[in-house]
């Protein structure tokens, strides 16, 4: 079995590198934290049948339970939790608001859900991690945690968002709230039909526009923050961010293919991170 930190650098071996820059408690804090999600998010949307999808949510919930009530977690990620996570006073109820949301998109795909669902999947699938890294990494501030979290999470799931929308129609899913589609003239339909709809432009302008101003509020925060302490969330700002630019620079219109950072561009972004 793979260990934490493989596999962060198997999934992604530059948020591994930046995560290595944290003290030792912190990154296996950080390590943990990060497998957590990546598991949650796979398990979403893993092609398996319901009721068995089901059972693991549940087994899961089961074992944030054992974890908080101080039993032996089952899991090695949950071993891991409870190892490495909980000096740093992680409450339960963020991993249940993670649990929580990842249901909404796993026993039943979202397509065009209304603003309030829309929200509360945002909020435990973006913003909660944000907010539990931030603690990891040392803010005592709850204001600062809360308005951070809320900027970069959200800019940051809905430039995923934007740049996965083929994808995910093909999937089965499409993540545009139901009240911007129809405000903007996309029909209510299957998946593809509405990321193919002439129309979805006007959509991705108008998410766009939210993640613009969720990216300046959480990027004046950092500036004022200890650059070496929030190192992680710097890079992983900056590469949301670049994709973001990218898609913007093309042109809301284009939905494929997916823009891609190589790897100049990705090393370009390590040492902006770094050093300006």
């Amino acid at each position: 079995m793979l260990s934490i930190g493989e596999l962060v650098r198997k999934s992604q071996s530059s948020v591994f590198w930046c995560m290595r820059s944290l003290p030792k408690p912190e990154r296996e804090a950080m390590y943990t934290l990060y497998a957590f999600c990546r598991h949650i998010d796979e398990l979403m949307i893993a092609d398996m049948p319901q009721k068995e999808k089901a059972g693991l949510f549940r087994a899961w919930r089961e074992e944030i339970n054992n974890i908080y009530d101080k039993n032996v977690p089952s899991t090695n990620i949950g071993r891991r939790i409870y190892k490495n996570c909980m000096r740093f006073n992680l409450q339960k109820e963020s991993f249940v608001t993670m649990l929580d949301s990842a249901e909404l998109n796993a026993l039943k795909p979202l397509i065009a859900p209304n603003n309030k669902t829309f929200e509360q999947y945002i909020y435990g699938i973006a913003i909660v991690p944000v907010e539990l890294s931030l603690k990891i990494m040392g803010e005592s501030k709850d204001s600062i945690r809360q308005e951070l979290a809320r900027n970069l999470g959200t800019a940051m799931l809905i430039t995923s968002i934007l740049r996965d929308i083929k994808a995910d129609a093909h999937s089965n899913r499409i993540y545009f709230p139901a009240e911007i589609l129809e405000k903007s003239g996309v029909v209510i339909d299957l998946p593809l039909s509405m990321a193919e709809d002439r129309n979805i432009i006007k959509a991705r302008e108008e998410l766009a526009k939210t993640a613009e101003k969720n990216f300046k509020k959480a990027e004046r925060m950092l500036d004022k923050m200890s650059r070496k302490q929030y190192l992680p969330l710097r890079f992983i700002n900056n590469i949301s961010r670049c994709y973001f630019n990218k898609m913007q620079a093309r042109g809301w219109e284009i939905i494929s293919p997916k823009p891609k950072i190589g790897f100049w561009e990705k090393l370009n972004i390590v040492r902006k991170t770094l050093f300006s």
